[in-house]
C-alpha cells in the first residue's frame, strides 16, 4: 500500500485517543500518567504517519491528488459524496503543521495542567479538536470539510469553556460557538451555490472544471466567494466577527496556543487556497479578501498596544496575523499567505507556551504566598528574565521572529506578503493603500511585542518581595517542547527562501500542483530586482524602529502594579476598551435578542398566545363543558328512566317517520 493511503491512520489515532481518555474521565480520572502518555503520544504517532505521508508524496511522480475514500456518505439521486479525503501538497504542509504543532502543545499540557482535577477530559477534548481539524484539512469535499468546519467549532466551545464552574470562561465558550454559526451560514449558503453551479462538491472537481462553468468576474462566482469568505471571518476571526477570539484566552493556556497556532483560526485561509481558482476568478471578493485583512491587520495591532493581560496581546497578534494572511492570500499569493500560517504556527505556539511559562511561574509564586493578584497581568511581573531565563530567551526569538527581524522565520513570510500587496498595486492602486496598512501593522506589532517583553522580563521585579522568592523555571516537559519551537522560529523561513539570497522558494513550488489554477488567472508579477531589495530593506527597518520604540517608551517610565495604576484615559482608554466593539455589539445585537425573546417570544407569544389561547384556553373550554356534562349525572336513578323514556321514544318517533 502506498504511503499516503495510511493518511486516515493520522485522523484514527487521536480518534483513539479521545475514546480512551474519555472513557478514563468518566471511570479512572486519576489514571493521569495513563492519560498522559495516550493523550501525547496518540499526536505523536500521527506526526510520524504525516511525515510518512509526506514522503510518500514527495517520492510519487505523479502530481495528481490521491483520494482515499472510506466509505459512501451521501449517495442520493444526483448527490453523491464520498467520505475521502484528499492528500496533495496543500493537505501534506497542513498536515504536518497540524500534527506537528499540536504534539508539543499536548506535551507542553502534561506540565501546565497535571493538578487540574479534569485532567483526563482536558486530554480527551484536545484529542478530539486535533481529530476534526485533520477532517477540516484532508476532507476531499465541501460536506467533509464542513464536518471538521462544525467540529472544530464544538471543541473550542468545549475548551473554551473548560473551566465552566466560572462564568466568564462558560460565557467565552458560548459566544465562541454562536458568532461562528454566523460564518458557517456563509460557507453552507456557498456550498449550496457549488451545487448548483457544478453539480458536484469534490475540491479536484471544481478546480477542474471552475474555468469552464463559472464566468471569470461573474456574480456566480463572486457571490460563492463572499459567502465562503463569510464563513472564513468567523473561523479566523477578522473584522466584524473577530471578538470572540480574544476571549476565549479564558481557557487553559494549551488551548490558547493550539487554537491560535494550528488549529481553528487557520481554516479560513486554508479555505481559501484550497478554493484558489475560485477567488482567483472573482477580482471583487479578492479584493474583499485583502481589504478586510489589511484592516484587520492594523485594527487588531492598535488594539495591542494598550493590553495588560499578557494572552490577550498575542490574542490581537493572531487576529492581527490573520489578516495578514488574507491579506497575502487576497493579492494572489496564496503561497505566501500559507507560508506565513507556518511560520506563524511556530512563533505564535512559542509565545503562547512561552506566555504559559510565564504564568506558571506567577500563578506558583501567589500560590505559595496565598496572593489574589493577577498572574497574567504584565503590570504584575518585571524584570523575570533572572528567574525563568529559557523562557525569556525563547520568547525573545519568538518576538524577533513575529516582528520582521532577519534571519527569523516570521521576516521572509511576512516580506513575501507585503511585497505581493504593492506588486498588485500596479493592477489595482486600492492595493498600494493595503501595502501601507500592512506596513504600518507591522510597525505597531513590533512595538507592543516589545512593550510586552519589557513589561515582563525587563526592569525591576513587580511580583512581590516574598513571591520573588518562589519564582522559577517551568519543567523540562514544558520547556522543552518550547526549545523545538525556538529551533524552528529561526530556521523556519528556509522552507520558502527567496532567490534573492540564493534560496529557490521550495514552498511554493511544492504547492504549485494544488495552486496552478488560480495562478492561471491571478497573473500577479513579485518586485524583482532594485525594487525588491527597497521593499525588503524598509521592512527590516519597520521591525527595528518598532522594537526600538517599544523598548525605550515602556522601560522609560515607571509600571505601577496592577492594584496600584491608574485608570487609562482619552485615547488609552478606547484602545483598552477595544474601541468599545463588544459593547457595540451588545446594545445592538445582544439587548434587542434578549428583549426580542423574553418581552414578544416569552410573554407574548409563549405565555399569551400558545399558553393562554391553545393550553390554557382548550382547558377552560374542556372544564366548560365538562361542568355542563355533569348536570346530567344527578345519581338519582329515576331521572335516569326519565331521560331513558325521553330518549327512547324520540328514537322512535324518528324512525316511524
Amino acid at each position: 500500500m502506498h504511503l499516503t493511503h495510511m493518511v486516515w491512520l493520522a485522523v484514527a489515532l487521536p480518534v483513539a485517543g479521545f475514546l480512551v481518555n474519555g472513557a478514563l474521565a468518566l471511570w479512572r480520572p486519576q489514571a493521569k500518567t495513563a492519560v498522559s502518555v495516550v493523550g501525547a503520544g496518540v499526536l505523536l504517532a500521527a506526526f510520524v504517519v504525516a511525515l510518512g505521508v509526506f514522503a510518500g508524496l514527495s517520492n510519487d511522480p505523479s502530481q495528481a491528488p490521491v483520494i482515499v475514500r472510506l466509505w459512501s456518505w451521501l449517495p442520493v439521486g444526483r448527490l453523491k459524496v464520498d467520505f475521502a479525503f484528499q492528500v496533495d501538497q496543500l493537505a501534506a504542509v497542513m498536515l504536518l503543521i497540524v500534527t506537528g504543532v499540536s504534539s508539543l502543545i499536548h506535551l507542553f499540557s502534561i506540565g501546565y495542567m497535571r493538578e487540574d482535577p479534569g485532567y483526563a477530559r482536558y486530554f480527551s477534548y484536545l484529542n478530539l479538536f486535533v481529530v476534526f481539524m485533520l477532517v477540516l484539512v484532508l476532507g476531499s469535499n465541501f460536506p467533509v470539510l464542513f464536518i471538521g468546519w462544525e467540529g472544530v467549532g464544538l471543541c473550542s466551545y468545549l475548551l473554551i469553556g473548560f473551566w465552566f464552574s466560572d462564568k466568564v470562561n462558560a460565557d467565552a465558550g458560548k459566544k465562541a460557538f454562536i458568532m461562528n454559526r454566523i460564518g458557517d451560514f456563509g460557507f453552507l449558503v456557498a456550498t449550496f451555490f457549488i451545487w448548483r453551479a457544478f453539480g458536484n462538491l469534490d475540491f479536484a472537481y471544481v478546480s477542474e472544471h471552475a474555468a469552464t462553468t463559472l464566468a471569470p468576474g461573474g456574480a456566480v462566482v463572486t457571490a460563492i466567494t463572499l459567502f465562503l469568505f463569510l464563513g472564513c471571518t468567523g473561523k479566523s476571526a477578522q473584522i466584524p466577527l473577530y471578538t470572540w477570539l480574544p476571549d476565549a484566552m479564558a481557557g487553559p493556556t494549551p488551548v490558547s496556543a493550539l487554537i491560535h497556532a494550528a488549529t481553528m483560526v487557520t481554516a479560513g485561509v486554508y479555505l481559501v487556497a484550497r478554493t484558489n481558482v475560485l477567488f482567483a476568478m472573482a477580482p471583487v471578493s479578492s479584493a474583499v479578501v485583502a481589504g478586510i485583512g489589511a484592516v484587520t491587520a492594523l485594527f487588531a495591532a492598535t488594539i495591542g498596544l494598550r493590553q495588560y493581560d499578557i494572552k490577550k496581546v498575542l490574542a490581537y497578534s493572531t487576529v492581527s496575523q490573520l489578516g495578514y494572511m488574507f491579506l497575502g492570500a487576497g493579492t494572489g499569493a496564496y503561497a505566501s499567505g500559507i507560508f506565513h500560517l507556518a511560520t506563524h504556527a511556530f512563533f505564535k505556539a512559542l509565545l503562547f507556551l512561552g506566555s504559559g511559562n510565564v504564568i506558571h511561574a506567577m500563578h506558583q509564586a501567589y500560590h505559595a504566598t496565598h496572593s489574589h493578584e493577577d498572574a497574567q497581568d504584565m503590570r504584575n511581573m518585571g524584570g523575570l528574565r533572572q528567574y525563568t531565563p529559557v523562557t525569556f530567551w525563547l520568547m525573545l526569538i519568538a518576538t524577533l521572529a513575529i516582528a520582521g527581524i532577519p534571519p527569523f522565520a516570521g521576516f521572509f513570510s511576512k516580506d513575501e506578503i507585503l511585497a505581493a500587496a504593492f506588486a498588485r498595486g500596479a493592477d489595482a492602486p486600492v492595493y498600494y493603500v493595503f501595502y501601507g496598512m500592512g506596513v504600518l501593522a507591522a510597525l505597531l506589532t513590533a512595538f507592543y511585542m516589545a512593550r510586552l517583553m519589557a513589561m515582563t522580563f525587563f526592569g525591576e521585579n513587580r511580583t512581590g518581595e516574598r513571591e520573588r522568592a518562589h519564582l522559577h523555571e517551568a519543567p523540562w516537559i514544558m520547556t522543552g517542547p518550547l526549545v523545538v519551537l525556538g529551533v524552528l522560529s529561526v530556521i523556519g523561513g528556509a522552507i520558502n527562501l527567496p532567490p534573492f539570497i540564493g534560496g529557490h522558494a521550495a514552498l511554493e513550488h511544492w504547492l504549485e500542483p494544488v495552486l496552478e489554477p488560480g495562478l492561471r488567472f491571478s497573473h500577479l508579477a513579485m518586485p524583482t530586482g532594485s525594487a525588491e531589495y527597497v521593499l525588503v530593506g524598509a521592512a527590516v527597518a519597520i521591525g527595528v524602529i518598532g522594537l526600538w520604540l517599544g523598548f525605550r517608551v515602556t522601560l522609560g517610565r515607571s509600571i505601577p502594579v496592577a492594584r496600584a495604576a491608574p485608570p487609562d484615559r482619552g485615547f488609552a482608554r478606547v484602545l483598552s476598551r477595544k474601541y468599545y466593539v463588544d459593547e457595540l455589539y451588545d446594545a445592538l445585537v445582544v439587548r434587542p435578542l434578549v428583549w426580542l425573546s423574553r418581552v414578544v417570544l416569552w410573554r407574548g407569544v409563549d405565555q399569551r398566545v400558545v399558553d393562554g389561547a391553545a393550553v390554557n384556553g382548550a382547558a377552560v373550554v374542556s372544564r366548560l363543558a365538562g361542568g355542563g356534562l355533569r348536570l346530567l349525572q344527578t345519581g338519582q336513578v329515576g331521572v335516569y328512566v326519565v331521560l331513558f323514556l325521553v330518549g327512547a321514544v324520540w328514537i322512535l318517533r324518528a324512525v316511524m317517520r
